[in-house]
């Protein structure tokens, strides 16, 4: 997939690009009055992406992230200062989070969560917790100064899946930056980021799926130099006893959550806003807005199981 318009805005021209990375549909848009210079200008920020998409991925035996999954139990790996600095932010979102994000996450047992028609009952929760038992974010072991990450305990496994896409699109928009772009949105599947503003001077509109139909708008809100993700159940999930649970899993306890149908977060990094959307789903409402309330800059809006919406302090809703 890689498709391309370009749409004139007031003698201006927004030139976009959709393509797959990161196993993902990613958009970047960019405005850019020479279309030629955008198309390069989106090149060089697709080329970021795949640098980080090797960095990251979990399907090259290479990467940085599979060495290390390879060694967990057995040796530390040396890595990059940039993976490093990554997995020091996530650490310190999985500390804040109580382990409700966990980058360890990889190590789970899937066999007990298929969330189709034929899951009629949840798991044993003491089998459930089992599944979970590799999952430990205190037991990825870092060492700045000789730039090594050890995962103490065999067969634990780390991924990125829930902040690698975020990251992706911030280093994105920093190449874009750079090379002087003023205005534009990196989707990188929902975690965005945009900065500038419109040509017609107005911020950018982003929309919030209805978790009741993903194809509907249940809100917009506008935003500028700010960056969004949401997290919700509205693709995948399961009904049993008259409630909805979430293919998320709580790697705490092994088990699917619910109460929550979606979460979206504000922030001015897509990677804080990616790293925070989950685990505020398996936090739940109450506690994961406690937490948020107390976060400089970032702003969350929570649709619950009832089609209720919450937001922090710092929103207004019209």
């Amino acid at each position: 997939m890689n498709n391309k318009t370009t749409l004139p805005q007031e003698g201006n021209t927004l030139v976009k690009r959709a393509l797959k990375l990161m196993g993902n549909r990613f958009e970047i848009s960019i405005q850019e009055s020479d279309s030629e210079r955008a198309e390069e200008l989106i090149q060089l920020a697709v080329d970021e992406i795949r640098r980080i998409e090797a960095l990251l991925t979990t399907y090259h035996p290479e990467s940085e992230t599979n060495r290390i999954n390879e060694m967990a139990g057995l040796a530390p790996v040396e890595v990059s200062t940039e993976f490093i600095a990554l997995i020091q932010r996530a650490q310190r979102i999985a500390a804040l989070t109580q382990g409700a994000f966990d980058l360890s996450y990889g190590s789970i047992d899937k066999r007990f969560w298929n969330f189709d028609a034929g899951m009629k009952s949840l798991p044993d929760p003491i089998l459930a917790k089992k599944a979970v038992q590799l999952i430990n974010y205190q037991n990825i072991e870092i060492d700045p100064l000789n730039k090594t990450v050890f995962l103490k305990e065999k067969g634990m496994r780390i991924g990125f899946g829930g902040i690698g896409k975020g990251y992706a699109a911030d280093r994105a928009k920093e190449v874009l930056v750079k090379q002087g772009v003023k205005s534009g949105i990196v989707n990188a599947a929902g975690d965005l980021t945009a900065w500038g503003k419109q040509e017609n001077g107005e911020p950018w509109t982003i929309g919030i799926a209805d978790p009741r139909a993903a194809s509907h708008l249940f809100s917009y809100i506008n935003i500028t130099d700010m960056s969004v993700a949401t997290s919700g159940n509205y693709e995948k999930f399961v009904e049993i006893g008259g409630k909805r649970y979430s293919h998320t899993i709580d790697p705490r306890t092994g088990m699917p959550v619910s109460g929550i149908k979606s979460v979206t977060i504000i922030s001015p990094y897509a990677e804080l806003s990616d790293a925070l959307a989950t685990p505020v789903m398996v936090m739940g409402k109450a506690v994961g807005l406690d937490l948020l309330n107390q976060m400089k800059q970032v702003a969350a809006l929570i649709i619950d199981e009832n089609n209720q919406l919450h937001t922090t302090k710092n929103i207004q809703v019209i």
